[in-house]
C-alpha cells in the first residue's frame, strides 16, 4: 500500500451545487473512438459453479423465472474485491449432498478466484432472490442480506473470514408476503447506522398458484407461467437499525406499506432531490414503479406519479426489473434508467429538479431497442472520459419462446449504450461485439473493478448457467480515480455519502449504494473517469451526517481511502 500526502480540508454544510458553466457539457463524443472490449473471463477465472434456478426448458410456476443476484464486496478488507453469488433451486429437488448453494469466492489477486462458500459458513439452499452489502453493526466488516423466496438471511462479518448468520436475532428473517426481492442498506433516519429496505414481489403459495394450463397463460399463442398479473401483490418493508444488532419493522409507521407499491422488484436509493436525504425508487413489475420521497420525519410518500417516474411516456405501466442511477448528462441530479419486459423499451427519466423528472427515452434514443427483455443495467464509464454509458443484460423468462421465430430467444446479447455528450446514447454493442454478443439468459449483474486497473468490469448471475464475468479493456489512455469512503459519525461503509470529483473542466458526482441493478450489488468504491487530466483539483466528499472532507491536487490513477473527518487514511495503486 502506497500512502499519498494530499491537503484535506474539513468543513460542514456545503450545497455540492453546479455552476453555470460546470453544467455546460463539452464536445459531442463521436462513436469511433470508443476503443473499449470486454473479454469474458469466467471460467478461467474459476468462476465454474452452476446457478440454479427452475427448471431447463419449461417454467411452470412464476417462481420459477426472477433469478438471483451477484455482489461485489471485499469481505476480507484486503483491497480486492470479492463475490458472492445468490443461487437457486428447483421445485423438483435435489439428492442429499447436491443442492446447489450461494458461492462466495475470494479474489487471488492475480486474475482468478477461489471458493470459499463452506470455510465461510454461507452455505444455504432456496429460492435466493436478491444482495446487498453494508456494515450494519459498524465493525469495520461488511455483512451480507440475502432475500429470498421464504425466510430471509443477514450474515454478519465476523472479520476472520466466516459469517454468521444473524437472521433470528436481527429479527429480519420473515417476508410479510414470502417473497422477498429487491433490497437495500441505508441510513434513513441519518443515525449514523443502517437500515434496511426489502421490497416484496407476490404473496405467492405454491399450493394455490395457478398453472399454464389453468388460465390458460399465454405469451404470443404460447402456455406459459402465470402472473404477475392476477396475483396478489408484495408489500414493501422497512427495518430501522436499533443500533443494539436488532431491528424493528417500521414498514407500516414510516408509511411505505400506504401507497400502491406492489409487484417489487429492483430496488434503488439516492438522494433525488438533493436535500441530503435517501429517498427509495421500486422497478415493480407490470404496475407504476414507486418513489418514495424521504419526508426527514421517519416517514416516506410515494410520489412516483406526479414526479413523472412511475409510468412510460405515453403514461402507460412497464414491467420494470433493474434500476441505476447516475448523472448522466452532468448537471448535478441523479437520472434513473430502468429495464423493462420484451416488446417495450428501457426508459430513461431525466431528472430536472424539485422532485420532478422527464421521461427522456426517446429523446435520448434509448427507445429504439425493444427486442430485449433487460433485467441488470447500470451507468458506468467504461472509457474513462468522465461521462456515464449504459449497460444492460438480457434474457427472456419463458424458455418456451425458443420456438417462437420473431422472438430475440431465451438467452439473449448485451446492450452498450455509449453517452454522446449531448443528451443521446449510440448503441455501441455489435461495434464492440465480442463477448457482449454471447446470447445469456441473463438475471443480475454488478459493476466493479476486480483487478484494480481502472477499467470497469461486470459480472452477472444467469439463470442454469455459469456465471459470466466481463473484463474490461479500454485503449483511450484516459485516466480515474476511485474513492473508498469510510465513515465514522457516519455508517462505517459510507452508504449515502455524495462524492464530487473536479478537474479543470468536469465536476462529476456519485453516491455510495447499496443494492441496485436487479438484485445486485456494485463496487461501494465510487469510480470516476478523468480523461487525460493527470492531477485531480478536489475530491469532496459529504457525509450523510453533514460533515464535508474535502482533498486538493489528488494524482490520478490510485484508490484513496477516506475517513470520515480526517481525509485520505491510505491509497493504493495496483495497476
Amino acid at each position: 500500500m502506497l500512502l499519498l500526502a494530499a491537503e484535506m480540508i474539513l468543513v460542514t454544510g456545503g450545497s455540492g451545487s453546479l455552476s453555470a458553466q460546470e453544467k455546460a457539457g463539452s464536445v459531442t463524443a463521436t462513436a469511433e473512438h470508443f476503443d473499449v472490449s470486454f473479454e469474458s473471463v469466467g471460467k478461467a477465472a474459476g468462476l465454474t459453479h452452476q446457478t440454479i434456478y427452475g427448471d431447463e426448458g419449461k417454467n411452470r410456476y412464476l417462481l420459477e423465472t426472477t433469478g438471483c443476484g451477484v455482489a461485489w464486496f471485499d469481505y476480507d478488507n484486503d483491497g480486492w474485491l470479492d463475490l458472492f453469488f445468490v443461487n437457486g433451486t428447483r421445485l423438483g429437488g435435489f439428492a442429499a449432498g447436491k443442492e446447489p448453494t450461494n458461492r462466495l469466492y475470494r479474489n487471488n489477486r492475480d486474475g482468478k478466484f477461489v471458493d470459499v462458500t463452506v470455510k465461510a459458513g454461507l452455505v444455504r439452499t432456496g429460492w435466493g432472490q436478491a444482495v446487498c452489502i453494508g456494515d450494519y453493526d459498524n465493525d469495520g466488516w461488511d455483512d451480507l442480506f440475502i432475500s429470498y423466496f421464504g425466510k430471509n438471511a443477514l450474515y454478519r462479518n465476523q472479520g476472520d473470514g466466516t459469517f454468521r448468520d444473524v437472521t433470528d436475532k436481527a429479527g429480519v428473517g420473515n417476508n410479510s408476503t414470502k417473497w422477498g426481492s429487491g433490497n437495500a442498506f441505508l441510513d434513513y433516519d441519518k443515525d449514523g447506522d443502517l437500515d434496511l429496505f426489502v421490497a416484496g414481489y407476490i404473496n405467492f403459495d405454491i399450493k394455490t398458484a395457478p398453472l399454464p394450463e389453468s388460465g390458460p397463460c399465454l405469451y404470443k399463442g404460447i402456455m406459459v407461467a402465470c402472473g404477475p398479473p392476477g396475483l396478489q401483490g408484495g408489500k414493501n418493508m422497512l427495518y430501522r437499525n436499533n443500533g443494539d444488532g436488532t431491528f424493528t419493522d417500521v414498514s407500516e409507521k414510516s408509511g411505505i406499506t400506504k401507497s400502491f407499491g406492489t409487484y417489487g422488484l429492483g430496488v434503488l436509493v439516492a438522494d433525488f432531490d438533493n436535500d441530503g436525504w435517501p429517498d427509495i425508487y421500486v422497478a415493480n413489475d407490470t404496475a407504476p414503479a414507486a418513489l418514495y420521497h424521504n419526508n426527514k420525519d421517519g416517514t416516506f410518500t410515494d410520489i412516483g406519479v406526479e414526479a413523472g417516474a412511475a409510468y412510460s411516456g405515453d403514461g402507460k405501466p412497464q414491467a420494470g426489473m433493474g434500476v441505476s442511477a447516475g448523472d448522466f448528462d452532468g448537471d448535478g441530479w441523479l437520472d434513473i434508467f430502468k429495464t423493462n419486459f420484451s416488446g417495450d423499451t428501457s426508459s430513461l427519466y431525466r431528472n430536472l429538479g424539485k422532485n420532478f423528472f422527464e421521461d427522456a427515452t426517446f429523446s435520448s434514443r434509448i427507445g429504439l431497442n425493444t427486442r430485449w427483455l433487460g433485467w441488470g443495467c447500470g451507468f458506468f464509464d467504461p472509457d474513462n472520459d468522465g461521462w456515464l454509458d449504459i449497460l444492460l443484460v438480457n434474457g427472456h423468462v419463458y424458455p418456451e419462446i425458443e420456438k417462437l421465430e420473431t422472438e430475440a430467444g431465451y438467452p439473449q446479447r448485451k446492450i452498450l449504450y455509449r453517452n454522446l455528450r449531448n443528451g443521446t446514447f449510440r448503441d455501441m454493442t455489435e461495434k464492440i461485439a465480442g463477448a457482449l454478443l454471447e446470447p445469456t439468459a441473463s438475471r443480475g449483474s454488478a459493476f466493479g473493478d476486480f483487478d484494480n486497473d481502472g477499467n470497469i468490469d461486470i459480472v452477472i448471475n444467469p439463470v442454469n448457467e455459469t456465471p459470466v464475468l466481463l473484463r474490461g479493456h479500454s485503449k483511450s489512455g484516459n485516466n480515474w480515480i476511485k474513492v473508498k469512503a469510510i465513515g465514522t459519525k457516519s455508517n462505517r461503509s459510507g452508504i449515502g455519502a455524495r462524492i464530487f470529483c473536479q478537474t479543470e473542466d468536469r465536476r462529476q458526482f456519485d453516491e455510495v449504494r447499496s443494492g441496485g441493478s436487479y438484485y445486485s450489488q456494485n463496487d461501494l468504491r465510487l469510480h470516476f473517469g478523468v480523461g487525460k487530466t493527470e492531477r485531480i483539483k478536489t475530491i469532496e466528499v459529504h457525509w450523510p451526517g453533514g460533515t464535508v472532507d474535502i482533498i486538493r491536487d489528488v494524482p490520478v490513477n490510485q484508490v484513496i481511502y477516506v475517513r470520515e473527518g480526517a481525509g485520505i487514511a491510505a491509497s493504493r495503486r495496483d495497476s
